[in-house]
């Protein structure tokens, strides 16, 4: 699932409901919010709330609001009326502090619960569990790091979510916005602190693909139409790599979904449905364009590989020129990184671009 994060501020709810929008029609079906903001006027929450339930509900997307019992009385509620909070839309609550064993346990059987994925430790998790945890409605949510140098590391956050895949409980991390980044320091809002400056489909693809991260939102309030898309892909669980081609020769070939093969290559990704395309009729493939391939260039092997001929592959190391490979276009510098991803079994989706780097049709 891909989110996108929200920030209840009078002078910004315009543009929250466009933001909204956007990302809707690019198929993204999450929406975080906090109630405990510093910079925020408390006593505005309840109203901006109700309004960010109903633009979630107009656009069938799940809202989860980080609260503490101290912002719940800003919206006056207790303890005996959580329920509230479900009849005005919203899907659940990320429960950082503040919350007894009991609480969080009985809030699991009522709606979904986010608790914090980074300082959670495997006793107050089986603590909870013996309370009663609905382990099968609990997200365990990372935080984002406004200050730089403050981000997670790698390793640990592979840890974490290592120690809640076993118990059967989801996980959920942050990227950065590619525009108009949040303040107050204005530098990205990630979870791991790589990412700051990455663009966001590069973050979330490592989050999902080598991080064992099930739910990704960017941090920030807006980001490009473009990465927008780009994200959209990865919540279809293909990995989109933006590509300068050659020729259009190949086009049909090149704009289709293509899986890498179970028995994955050392040095190529080799895509599934390639050869049988080339199968088809009475196509030939004739030697051209045999050069060094480096390190992200798209190829295809040519009639004089015989049963191979058709195979498209995207190179993972450089490798030498061989006159039975035709190169016929690259991953743009940008998307390198996606091909780490591109593990076995895994789907990919080629997107070409012009000469002015805007995807073709």
């Amino acid at each position: 699932m891909i989110g996108i994060s929200v920030y209840l501020k009078k002078d910004r709810m315009e543009k929250n409901a466009v933001w909204i929008e956007q990302a809707a029609q690019y198929g993204l079906n999450s929406i975080f919010t906090s109630l405990h903001i510093p910079e925020d006027n408390p006593a505005e929450y309840k109203e901006l709330l109700q309004m960010l339930c109903s633009l979630a509900k107009k656009h069938n997307m799940e809202l989860m609001a980080d609260v503490s019992p101290s912002s719940m009385e800003y919206l006056g509620l207790d303890w005996n009326h959580y329920d509230e909070i479900l009849h005005w839309g919203l899907s659940g609550i990320r429960a950082d502090y503040g919350f007894t064993s009991q609480q969080i346990a009985e809030l699991s059987h009522k709606m979904k619960i986010g608790i914090n994925a980074s300082t959670v430790t495997r006793v107050e998790l089986l603590e909870w569990i013996e309370a009663g945890l609905n382990t099968e409605n609990v997200e365990a949510w990372h935080n984002f790091y406004p200050r730089p140098e403050t981000g997670l590391d790698k390793e640990f956050l592979i840890e974490r979510n290592n120690m809640f895949r076993s118990f059967g409980i989801t996980t959920m991390a942050f990227v950065p916005g590619d525009k108009d980044l949040r303040g107050p320091v204005f530098a990205g809002l990630p979870t791991l602190e790589k990412h700051r400056s990455q663009l966001p489909h590069i973050a979330a693809a490592e989050l999902m693909g080598s991080c064992f991260t099930h739910k990704i939102l960017i941090g920030d309030h807006a980001a490009t139409d473009e990465q927008l898309e780009l994200l959209a892909f990865l919540g279809k669980k293909i990995i989109p790599l933006r590509i300068d081609a050659a020729s259009p020769e190949h086009s049909e070939l090149l704009s289709r979904p293509l899986t890498n093969r179970m028995d994955p290559a050392r040095d190529v990704i080799r895509a599934v449905e390639s050869r049988s395309f080339a199968s088809i009729g009475e196509k030939k493939i004739p030697p051209s364009n045999q050069h060094e391939r480096l390190r992200g260039t798209i190829t295809i092997d040519n009639e004089l590989y015989g049963r191979y001929a058709g195979e498209l592959q995207i190179a993972l190391n450089d490798l030498p020129p061989d006159e039975k490979v035709n190169c016929i276009g690259k991953v743009i510098h940008e998307d390198l990184p996606l091909l780490d991803e591109i593990k076995a079994g895994q789907k990919f989706q080629l997107i070409m671009r012009d000469g002015h780097g805007n995807r073709k049709a």
